[in-house]
């Protein structure tokens, strides 16, 4: 039996240099650097995740650096914003740290909206970016280059620009989103989880966008565990949208599923548990979803910059797949001594 998504799992992002997406993220941002994978629709490109300490679904971002490819057109239909919380006291701070990095781009704020304050800014190659003040249970990276006080705390939510906003909204609401509030032509729909729970529909018209860097590939929502994923691909077959086959993404199970309005959501299990073979090395268990589990990674200490962590079906490849990706690194900059 299908339920509600307790809300947002990640969001990935189309980007251009991996190393400067690093420094940002992990450095300007503060969030922790997670893992250096591959993006396994591409092997020969990197995705790189960022978040809290272990990497709780509703804390992550993902990157897909490709260095060459043209810049992307923020437009319709696409995600146009993601937003992070941080506390309401961490407002100027914000603004200061923002202001003397010069890779940020078109700081704007604090602005009023839904009784929050959010600072608007762009990454250096051109995504839109929130800091939205707010409540979170999410415990902030205590290991980075920001004070823990203010520290983002996990994804606040992502704003969209639909080309079809009811049949966007009918998604949202069949996904398990509340309608919940409205500002002008910004439509909030919200999850009944505790973290990374807010969608704002914009109801506007716009140029059509393009992908690359500097815009947001897709929103990835929370789901039960695989067999609601089947469930959910009937559902989606049956009402004829574009629907992915339920895939194995190695840390979490997934589908994809292009709506009519033109947004692409991702639907994920939260992470599988890992268990230690005799050897001491992670392996993978039989089960699709852990309740015990918090995040993506299981030890603080486990997880290294210099690691290239690959699904076991591309191992065989992988001095060559190593052989092609440039090297990334996390600064010692960005790690308060």
């Amino acid at each position: 039996m299908l339920t509600d998504t307790p809300g947002i799992h990640h969001v990935t992002a189309v980007v251009g240099d991996a190393q400067r997406n690093v420094d940002f993220y992990a450095g300007t941002l503060g969030l922790r650097f997670l893992l250096r994978t591959v993006n396994q629709e591409d092997k020969f490109a990197y995705h790189l995740y960022y978040g809290d300490e272990t990497g709780t679904p509703g804390t992550i971002l993902t990157c897909f650096p490709y260095p060459h490819e043209d810049d992307g057109r923020i437009g319709v239909p696409q995600i146009q914003t993601v937003a992070f919380v941080v506390p309401e006291t961490a407002i100027d701070d914000w603004l200061e740290r923002l202001a003397g990095d010069d890779s940020v781009r078109d700081v704007t704020g604090p602005l009023e909206r839904f009784d929050e304050r959010v600072i608007r800014f762009r990454d250096p190659d051109g995504t839109r970016l929130e800091l939205v003040t707010g409540d979170s249970p999410v415990e902030p990276w205590a290991d980075g280059p920001v004070p823990e006080d203010v520290a983002i705390r996990g994804l606040h939510g992502v704003t969209l620009c639909s080309a079809n906003s009811y049949a966007t909204a009918s998604v949202l609401e069949t996904l398990g989103f509340e309608l919940v509030d409205q500002e002008g032509d910004r439509v909030r729909y919200r999850a009944p989880g505790d973290r990374a729970t807010v969608v704002d529909l914009l109801d506007r018209d716009g140029s059509y966008g393009r992908g690359g860097p500097g815009t947001i590939h897709h929103v990835a929502v929370r789901v039960g565990g695989v067999d609601q994923l089947y469930e959910w691909h009937e559902l989606f077959r049956e009402r004829e949208y574009d629907v992915s086959r339920v895939k194995d993404r190695h840390y979490f199970h997934s589908l994809y599923v292009r709506e009519p309005g033109g947004i692409l959501f991702e639907l994920a299990t939260d992470p599988r548990p890992r268990l230690q073979n005799e050897s001491g090395s992670d392996t993978e268990s039989d089960d699709t979803a852990d309740e015990g589990r918090s995040g993506l990674v299981d030890n603080s200490d486990a997880i290294s910059s210099e690691t290239l962590e690959l699904p076991p079906w591309f191992e065989e490849d992988r001095e060559m797949i190593e052989s092609q990706l440039p090297p990334v690194f996390v600064p010692e900059s960005t790690v308060d001594s």
